[in-house]
Parts: C-alpha cells; sequence; structure tokens
C-alpha cells in the first residue's frame, strides 16, 4: 500500500456553514477528491475549489468506501463526507471495514483521519429545546444494514429503559411500516402524551421543526431528512420546549425564586413538575399543562374502549363465552433515583423520640444513609421510587423536612431544654418565613436564646444571639479554615418586632447580588456594606500558611 495518500473521513454537521469545524473545512480544501452522498455534495459546494468529485445515491455507501480506499492507496487525499458525524450512522466504519478487508495496519498502510461533526441528535434537541438532558440512545430505523427484527428489539429495550430516543431513518418512500411499528412498541410502556419532536433539515433552508407527542406523532410529515426525538418519563413541555430534567429526581427543592410553600408541599407535583412520579407507559397518567405552562402528569380520564376491544366484546356475546385478548399488557415500570433531605426534630427541640428513630430506620432501610450534621440534622439519602411516601412517614413522626444544598439552613440552640422560650417564635418565624430558600451559596443562621452564645451562632453566617429582650446581630462570619474568625458585631438591641424583615432584607441583597458560590462573608468584604452595615475586617492579623486539602 501507498503511504503517500490520505483518508479523511469528514463529519460536516448539520448542513449550514456556520456550524461545520475548521478542521472539517481545512480536510475538504486539502483534499484532492471529495467522495459522498450527492445531496450531502450539494451542501458542502461552497467550500470546495477544483476537486474531484466522486457522488453516488443513496444505499450506495459501501462503493463509495472502497473508491476512497482505491484513491488513497493511489497517493490522493480523499475527503469521505456525511452529514452529522460520520462516526454516527456515517462512513467511518465502512471506510475502517474496507481497509481491513485489504490487510491495512496504520502503520504501514495509508493514514487515515476522523474529523468530527454535530450528530442530528445534537442539533435537532438545540432546537426543540433540552430533551437530551438524561440517558438517551439513537437507532436508525432503516433495514437497509440492519435486520427489522433487531431494530424492533432494540427500540423496546429503550423504551423499556426510559431512554430519551433519537429516530434516523425513520421513514422512507418504500419503508413505511418501521416508524409505525416503532409506535406501536413505545405505546407499550410510555404514556401517549409523551413529547415528541420532529426536526426536518435542521439548520438548512428547508428546517421545519414539529412538537406533537407520542400519539400524535404519525398525523405528521416525517420523512428521510426528519430526525424524531421521544422524551422519557420525566420529559415535560414548557412554552413549545421539550425539557427533560438532568434527573429522575431532585433535591426537597429545585431552584425556586421564593418558597413559600411549607416543607410538606414542595413535592407535590403542582410544585415541582420535574419531580413526577416515574411511571413509564402508565396509561393511567396523562401528560398535561398546568396554568403557568408547564407539563404535568394527571390521572387521565376514562380510557375509551377501542374498537378492538369493541369487536371482543361483540365476539364474546355472540359467542356466549369469554374470549382471550391477546394484548400485551402495560408495563408498570418504576425508576429508581436518591431522594435528598434533611431531618430534625424541630427547629428548637434537639430530642429525637425513639418513634422517630424507628421511622428513619424505616424508611432509610438497608440502601440509603444517615448522616448526622453539625447544623443538628440528619441528611437522608433514600433510594426510592415515590418521595411522597417517604415524606408521608417522616411528617406523620413530627419531623421538620428541609431540602439541602445551596440552601438557608437555620441552627438554633436548644433554648436550654426549652426553659428560655422568649425567643422561641422569632426562631420558628425565620424558619417559616426563609428556611429552605435557594442561595448562591449555603447560607447559615445561627440563633442562640441568650447571651452565653453556647451553640456558636456568632460563628455562622448570620448570627443572632437573643440578651436582655432584645437581639445582637453579627455578620460575615469565616465558620473553617485556619484563618476561621467569627462574624462581626453590626448591632446590638434590635427589638423583637424588627428582626424577621431585618434578616429578610439582609438575606434578600445577598440573594440577590452575590456571585453563585460566593459565601456571605466574601459577599461583605466585597460589598463594603450590608443593609446599611459597613464591613471591617476581623480576620487574623498573623500570617498564616495556607493549607491546602491533603494536609
Amino acid at each position: 500500500m501507498s503511504t503517500n495518500g490520505k483518508l479523511f473521513v469528514v463529519g460536516f454537521g448539520p448542513g449550514n456553514f456556520e456550524h461545520i469545524t475548521k478542521r472539517a473545512v481545512e480536510a475538504l480544501q486539502e483534499s484532492d477528491f471529495i467522495i459522498g452522498y450527492k445531496t450531502y455534495v450539494e451542501l458542502i459546494q461552497g467550500l470546495l475549489t477544483d476537486q474531484t468529485i466522486i457522488s453516488t445515491g443513496m444505499t450506495e455507501e459501501v462503493s463509495r468506501a472502497q473508491e476512497a480506499v482505491k484513491q488513497a492507496e493511489l497517493g490522493k487525499k480523499v475527503a469521505v463526507i456525511s452529514s452529522g458525524d460520520a462516526g454516527v450512522y456515517g462512513m467511518a466504519g465502512l471506510v475502517y471495514e474496507v481497509l481491513i478487508e485489504k490487510g491495512w495496519k496504520e502503520e504501514t498502510g495509508v493514514a487515515i483521519e476522523i474529523i468530527p461533526g454535530i450528530s442530528a441528535i445534537n442539533s435537532c434537541a438545540s432546537l426543540l429545546g433540552a430533551p437530551v438532558m438524561h440517558d438517551s440512545c439513537t437507532i436508525s430505523l432503516s433495514d437497509h444494514l440492519t435486520p427489522w427484527d433487531l431494530i424492533a428489539k432494540r427500540v423496546e429495550a429503550a423504551a423499556m429503559a426510559d431512554f430519551v430516543i433519537a429516530l434516523y431513518n425513520p421513514r422512507s418512500g418504500r419503508r413505511t411500516r418501521q416508524i409505525v411499528e416503532t409506535q406501536n412498541i413505545l405505546l407499550r410502556y410510555r404514556s401517549p402524551e409523551t413529547p415528541v419532536g420532529l426536526v426536518k433539515s435542521a439548520y438548512r433552508d428547508r428546517q421545519d421543526i414539529v412538537i406533537t407527542n407520542l400519539k400524535d406523532m404519525l398525523n405528521h410529515d416525517i420523512g428521510m431528512l426528519t430526525t424524531v426525538i421521544i422524551g422519557n418519563s420525566s420529559t415535560f413541555l414548557y412554552d413549545d420546549k421539550i425539557i427533560t430534567p438532568r434527573g429522575y429526581q431532585r433535591k426537597y427543592t429545585l431552584n425556586s425564586e421564593k418558597q413559600p410553600l411549607k416543607p410538606h408541599q414542595r413535592l407535590q407535583k403542582e410544585a415541582e413538575p420535574w419531580a413526577l412520579d416515574q411511571e413509564t407507559g402508565s396509561m393511567q397518567e396523562a401528560y398535561t399543562e398546568s396554568t403557568g405552562g408547564v407539563g404535568l402528569l394527571t390521572k387521565a380520564s376514562e380510557k375509551k374502549s377501542t374498537s378492538f376491544e369493541v369487536a371482543m366484546e361483540a365476539l364474546t356475546r355472540v359467542k356466549g363465552q369469554t374470549v382471550q385478548q391477546s394484548i400485551t399488557p402495560i408495563v408498570q415500570q418504576k425508576i429508581e433515583s436518591v431522594f435528598e433531605l434533611a431531618v430534625s426534630p424541630g427547629v428548637a427541640n434537639k430530642q429525637f423520640t425513639p418513634k422517630q428513630m424507628m421511622t428513619l430506620a424505616e424508611v432509610v432501610g438497608e440502601k440509603g444513609t444517615m448522616e448526622y450534621t453539625p447544623n443538628h440534622k440528619i441528611v437522608l439519602k433514600i433510594p426510592t421510587t415515590d418521595p411522597e411516601v417517604i415524606t408521608g412517614k417522616l411528617q406523620s413522626a413530627n419531623f421538620l423536612l428541609s431540602p439541602i444544598g445551596d440552601v438557608l439552613t437555620l441552627k438554633a440552640c436548644d433554648f436550654c431544654d426549652g426553659e428560655k422560650v422568649e425567643s422561641i417564635p422569632y426562631a420558628d418565624e425565620i424558619q417559616r418565613v426563609l428556611g429552605g430558600i435557594d442561595m448562591p451559596k449555603e447560607l447559615n443562621i445561627g440563633f442562640n436564646g441568650c447571651g452565653m452564645a453556647c451553640y456558636s451562632a456568632v460563628m455562622d453566617d448570620i448570627g443572632i444571639v437573643f440578651r436582655k429582650g432584645k437581639f445582637d446581630l453579627f455578620l460575615g462570619a469565616k465558620p473553617v479554615g485556619r484563618t476561621a474568625h467569627p462574624g462581626q458585631p453590626v448591632a446590638e438591641g434590635i427589638e423583637p418586632d424588627q428582626l424577621v424583615e431585618l434578616i429578610t432584607n439582609i438575606v434578600n441583597e445577598y440573594k440577590q447580588n452575590a456571585h453563585p458560590n460566593e459565601r456571605l462573608f466574601k459577599y461583605f468584604k466585597r460589598a463594603k456594606k450590608i443593609q446599611g452595615y459597613l464591613y471591617q475586617d476581623i480576620a487574623p492579623k498573623i500570617k498564616i500558611e495556607p493549607a491546602p486539602c491533603e494536609d
């Protein structure tokens, strides 16, 4: 074999020049020969100069690969082109197969370079919203090179496993039944209202986008230039966009701008449409839109009898005996995910009851974990398919439920085992108003019920100390590290009826103005003041050598 030639297998993306990579353009212009399907050659014509072009029709992929290898062995630089990515239903595999048949070795044979491009699943997804945010697969419905029985098995496996599915080559002029059979398979496992996107000629002149659902998808034009993207059981519609959450279940709250809901309300489907019950193919559920435009799973209306069922009933009456129906039942598939939340006996109460401990053991089980934290809460991580069952059991045991992550957490003392009760209502009110709100970074409010401050409120981001019937306020503690320091005392003698509003204003200012992942003490130092309280540097003045985590 000659080593002077070179093979470029080029994926040029969806077809417009804005989405083709620089390396792909360089390879095309460097080549002596351009070999490809004639429609693809026309799409890149504007990038070509005096190259020799060999274009063939559909189903002639093998001959194109053979011709490319032949010209490369003759010392030519050859670009074999594919739309999308050449390694995804493109020409890369066939070129390698032809080389292998000829005994090609990388060290001695013609050089080969695979140049990646944007595949249809990616380009089409970008036009539909964000439908491919979780596990997904691509399946070509063309049985030109793969037996249909094998394709059907793959469709069923993907449907059963709740993958987001991208269908390539869904229908042609002579091949029409495959997309129909595919829909029938998917309907055994997924709601008829599952969002579906149909994208034809993405980013080309005749681009066409249709948002539909699984039961109605065949009512629209689907051809060889169409990519069909079918959502999974958590995919929803919002403002004509198809959105698939990154996970099947979220932490206790997800990205809420405000938190008017009580803890037990936050995981209801109406509050968090992305935390849906993960039952794929449940025909008793329908995908609807709430008043806010977010898709929700709701109970469907009573199912009407199909024509087949009517016929079965008629046969039963004629024969006087039951006629057995050979219909594959819909699979009730549960998707198990990790549900995370924090629990405590209450704001002031630090004592767990035997019932609460037994409830924790029950809901966590053998697979979950419990971790006690410095915030006087137990963090639970529980594999489950139904978080509402867990929250229900925890609430029945009188637990206070809280989200975890970058949220506001109130850390109150035990008020001397409840003996110093005067300030407890204010701690409860701060928890009710602010507890669990999303923050740029985790924010801890320490609340101590007397001047002893024995629960170290001054070492929290916001420290509140009740003393002589009024409150003292500390801001900007650095709670961890060798340069840790308490919060700056910014006010003494705050009237009780002013406390909650003041803390709310401080929290809102930090939430609105802080950078992502910026702790309160860093924001205070950068902003120089919060709600009129001026920043003062109270960090240790001696020089301390930085200590990496490994130390």
